[in-house]
């Protein structure tokens, strides 16, 4: 361990601090801890979004998965831009039109029922949960692998750090951090590539010509089929990441820190920017490592990949490039666990608290407090669960919450705007339905049984043989809020005609005067 490392590790952790600082001065109401007070330009949104989107999945974990797996590795990078496009085209206007702090608050402009605010609120915390023992189980890897510490403990240190952003600063603090490491993250990647494709003299067709040869897996490297070897499990995995990113609380929170929804339009179209040339760039990473730091040694590291991006980093520019990429990776981190305790802990304070409890009768003062223990509940809770999830690959525990989310809120979300017969047992039913068919599915899936001793979390066959349940579980949620509206004989057109042109248009938004 360096004094490089260290130096630029905590110049990291000081700026992120920083930022908290001046930011808990200016989270005074509600609206400023839940969404910076809607006060987000276009600019800074996209890059916030891009912060938020660009996790330790896909910094370290796809760059693991392709350096292992080659071309199957990739179908991570895919699918997460592709994503972008149904959120760009389906979701993002009318959600920022009709919702106020929460996705729930969206559902309720239709349906004002508790019942669909506590399942919707459920979802979101499940969701966050998911996807933070990600987060965390790769910032584990990542300070153990740096200061040599236990995984316990490197687990703990990153569970304070991201408290201390949310607890202090809301979503100020927390879209600060992440537009800081969207930056410094894009700045890694170009440097990076560009000393892989100096290795290989600017030539992309030498690339891909050497990593064949450097690997075991020979030509079957750059084709499909090496990790995943059934269509079917390949199209669920894709159609969770291409649908996911629509159902994600972190990132639909964020549409609600701008002004209005062309503002929200073009963050979106920013974001889209960043992360397309992020994922492009994830290629020359995974080949880079493949090619100079090796399969053995990546494995050795972390056995889930996790590392790859890190070692590369030193294999190609030395000790203060690796210190520098681990800092950013450590900034990733931080930043995105920020947003995911953040959007679970307004569905605790706001949606089951402020709403369902109090119903509605909170003052601002109150209601913020009632954030920060929720923060404190829900970051307690991932990083007990991250505990038991080291060597699990980040990108695959990602992959689950997207296709959570895919399941079990794109369907309510997409009937609450565009079907007009829509109503409150329907919503029920497709949130529920969704959110408990993926985990039903995943917990007998291959994720978790395995014949092979230490290849998953118990010994045995699974009973279900996707490894990712979306191609069944997503089609169950659309199909639940369907029965459940048809079997229901309530209905209210006269409140859909309302939401439709609010959702179009924006007009009368809660919170936003015209």
């Amino acid at each position: 361990m360096s004094p490089t490392v260290i130096i630029l590790f905590l110049a990291i952790v000081l700026l992120t601090l920083i930022i908290t600082f001046f930011a808990a001065r200016r989270t005074q109401t509600a609206g400023d801890f839940y969404t910076a007070g809607g006060g987000l330009t276009g600019m800074q949104n996209g890059l916030a979004i891009a912060g938020d989107y660009l996790s330790a999945a896909s910094f370290l974990g796809i760059a693991g998965a392709i350096a292992l797996f080659g071309f199957d590795g990739f179908f991570y990078s895919i699918g997460f831009l592709i994503a972008y496009l149904v959120v760009l085209f389906l979701v993002a206007e009318p959600l920022r039109n009709l919702g106020k702090y929460t996705l729930a608050d969206m559902i309720n402009s239709r349906f004002d029922a508790r019942k669909v605010r506590g399942a919707a609120a459920l979802n979101t915390i499940t969701i966050s949960t998911f996807y933070m023992i990600a987060q965390l189980v790769g910032a584990g890897a990542l300070i153990q692998l740096l200061f040599g510490i236990d995984y316990w403990m490197a687990v703990l240190i990153v569970g304070v750090m991201m408290t201390i952003y949310v607890l202090f600063g809301g979503m100020i603090a927390t879209s600060w951090v992440q537009i800081v490491k969207a930056v410094l993250l894009m700045a890694g990647m170009v440097i990076m590539t560009f000393l892989v494709l100096l290795k290989f003299n600017f030539n992309i067709g030498q690339m891909f010509t050497d990593v064949k040869s450097v690997t075991a897996h020979g030509e079957a490297y750059l084709m499909p089929g090496l990790q995943y070897t059934e269509p079917l499990g390949t199209l669920s995995l894709m159609l969770a990441l291409v649908l996911g990113t629509a159902g994600l609380p972190h990132i639909l929170m964020r549409f609600f820190t701008v002004r209005d929804a062309q503002t929200a339009r073009s963050s979106v179209v920013i974001a889209t920017w960043v992360i397309g040339i992020f994922y492009v760039l994830t290629l020359f990473l995974g080949f880079g490592a493949a090619a100079f730091v090796g399969y053995d040694t990546i494995i050795a590291a972390n056995p889930g990949g996790n590392m790859a991006a890190p070692l590369l980093a030193q294999a190609i520019g030395g000790d203060f490039l690796f210190a520098f990429i681990s800092a950013v990776a450590f900034a990733t981190i931080l930043a995105v666990v920020a947003g995911l305790v953040l959007s679970g802990a307004s569905a605790f304070a706001h949606d089951l608290y402020g709403q369902i409890i109090k119903k509605g009768k909170t003052t601002e003062k109150e209601q913020v407090r009632a954030a920060r223990y929720a923060s404190l509940a829900v970051s307690v809770l991932s990083i007990v669960l991250a505990l038991f999830a080291q060597y699990l690959n980040v990108a695959f525990l990602v992959s689950l919450a997207f296709c959570i989310a895919a399941s079990a809120n794109l369907p309510v979300i997409l009937y609450t705007v565009y079907w007009k017969r829509f109503n409150t047992a329907g919503a029920v039913t497709a949130m529920l339905t969704g959110l408990l068919s993926a985990l039903l599915l995943v917990s007998i899936s291959p994720s978790v049984f395995s014949p092979v001793e230490g290849a998953a979390l118990f010994v045995g066959e699974p009973i279900f043989p996707l490894t990712n349940p979306a191609l069944v579980s997503v089609p169950l949620g659309f199909l639940g809020g369907y029965l459940g509206t048809i079997l229901s004989k309530e209905t209210d057109k006269k409140r859909y005609a309302e939401v439709k042109v609010k959702a179009n248009t924006g007009y009368k938004r809660s919170g936003v005067s015209h």
